[in-house]
């Protein structure tokens, strides 16, 4: 890559990409910026975790300090990465998951400081769990290099697809039809597959691998849900026979309700194909048929299944119901942070069941108030946002459903988590992206992030200029010649 310009932070000329959108050959690539950002929010992750040492009655050390540089340096080389092999990505994108991640590092380590004051009231042993969570950090940031490295371009995801899709489904299957010697019960959800002492979550994997094998099967077969059949009200509804896909994906989603007792992954899977389906043809129909099928599947759950009830019954009554005590704590915590909060350190979020990994965001509510909750909401619509701008931006459909598609998988799942602390509907075991402890969850994230990082740089890079081709002269000051009938 040739640069116009001494400094390549300001021009570079075009790349070998050809799937830009309207970048001319003078595009920033906007690294400087995304280091300026990084470094911001190492400044504020260090001050986070200061303010909760000070109101844990803990004197601050130089050790706050060398964590604040170690994750820094974490994400520096994440961008050193991405300058390297993806220079035109967005410069946001980065810089919002580094913030996220690391607030929810201080917000595990303030909720393990709880857990390790109870049980050595107790006389219990306790494992931290942020020690783990900066070590999936570190894999996922990993991960998230790879995928820059050997995916030089999106759009050769797509010869895959359909393996792709085998393998996600056979992931997502995978926890119920193992024993449960490898695939545990845990909290009464098949989610899990454990080898020795390793553990992970393959929905996370799965989650990934049907995105891309949605986004190349609807570009190649749009116009399987682009044809109208019957008109009725005024509505062009889909021929019955193209209903398959739509019916297929239902089907699994209960399937997954049912063998793995899994409302969060089977609500994810469902609304992720709708929302794809709706992005490559823009017919509303087949979000109204979609809805359609999704109540009737939850009212034969709730008809059928006794653990859908109980979720149904703490929503309902969550004061007085004994499956609700998780939400009933979750909430009185979030009153008890009012607007501003109690203060990192100055609450008490470990007194709710699983608050590092269910209800971190009823954790943040507690003791940053309102005012953070709403601050971090808006984080993640930010984020969300970026991807969906190089959704908008890429050429080609294969990366706008793409990308489309990851950023409304990480949207749905902050909107369910978040609907589910809150009370607005039931539980479902979900996560928050980047913020609960959990390891699958964090690397699959970083996964995601790094197709995202791809794509924006192919929907940013210049277009390499196409060879001038010889002009013709006009017809009309051509030369007239002569040609003699052969004899």
């Amino acid at each position: 890559m040739a640069a116009t310009s001494t400094n390549p932070e300001n021009r570079e000329t075009p790349g070998t990409g050809t799937t830009g959108g309207a970048a001319t050959p003078t595009t920033p690539t906007r690294r400087g910026t995304e280091l300026v950002l990084l470094g911001f929010a190492a400044v504020v992750v260090t001050c986070a975790l200061t303010l909760v040492n000070l109101n844990q009655e803990s004197q601050p050390t130089n050790q706050i300090l060398y964590y604040g540089l170690a994750f820094l340096a974490l994400f520096g080389l994440a961008h050193l990465a991405v300058r390297r092999w993806a220079p035109y990505a967005d410069p946001l994108i980065l810089p919002l998951v580094a913030f996220l991640n690391g607030l929810g590092l201080v917000l595990i380590h303030r909720i393990d400081l709880g857990n390790a004051a109870e049980a050595e009231r107790a006389g219990e042993t306790f494992n931290p769990a942020a020690p783990s969570q900066v070590l999936y950090t570190a894999l996922g940031l990993v991960l998230l290099t790879l995928v820059l490295l050997l995916v030089k371009d999106h759009r050769t995801l797509a010869k895959y697809s359909y393996t792709c899709g085998l393998v996600g489904l056979v992931a997502l299957a995978l926890p119920a039809v193992l024993p449960s010697v490898i695939a545990p019960n845990i909290n009464g959800a098949k989610l899990w597959i454990k080898l020795g002492p390793l553990s992970f979550q393959p929905a996370e994997l799965a989650k990934i691998l049907l995105l891309v094998f949605f986004a190349s099967f609807l570009v190649s077969k749009r116009e399987l849900f682009t044809t109208a059949g019957r008109r009725f009200l005024g509505i062009d509804f889909p021929r019955a026979r193209d209903l398959a896909p739509v019916l297929v994906a239902w089907a699994a989603s209960i399937g997954i309700v049912v063998l793995e007792r899994d409302l969060g992954t089977s609500l994810l899977f469902f609304g992720i194909v709708l929302v794809m389906i709706y992005i490559a043809t823009e017919r509303a129909v087949w979000i109204a048929i979609g809805l359609s099928l999704f109540a009737a599947g939850c009212l034969a759950a709730y008809s059928l299944f006794g653990h859908v009830q109980q979720r149904v019954d703490a929503w309902l009554n969550p004061m007085t119901s004994d499956a609700g005590y998780q939400l009933r704590k979750g909430l009185f915590g979030m009153a008890t942070g009012g607007i501003g909060g109690s203060g990192l350190g100055g609450g008490r979020p470990s007194i709710v069941p699983y608050a590092e990994n269910d209800f971190i965001l009823a954790a943040a509510a507690e003791e940053l108030g309102l005012l953070g909750l709403a601050a971090l909401l808006l984080v993640y619509l930010l984020l969300t946002a970026r991807g969906l701008r190089a959704a908008l931006a890429v050429r080609d459909s294969f990366g706008k459903l793409l990308a489309g598609g990851l950023a409304f998988a990480m949207s749905l799942q902050v909107f369910v988590v978040a609907g589910g602390v809150t009370g607005l509907i039931p539980l479902t075991g979900l996560t928050t992206p980047f913020l609960a402890a959990g390891g699958s969850s964090l690397v699959g994230n970083y996964v995601l992030v790094g197709l995202l990082l791809r794509i924006s740089d192919a929907s940013r890079r210049p277009q390499q200029p196409s060879k001038p081709q010889p002009q013709q002269p006009p017809i009309a000051e051509a030369h007239t010649e002569l040609v003699e009938r052969p004899r």
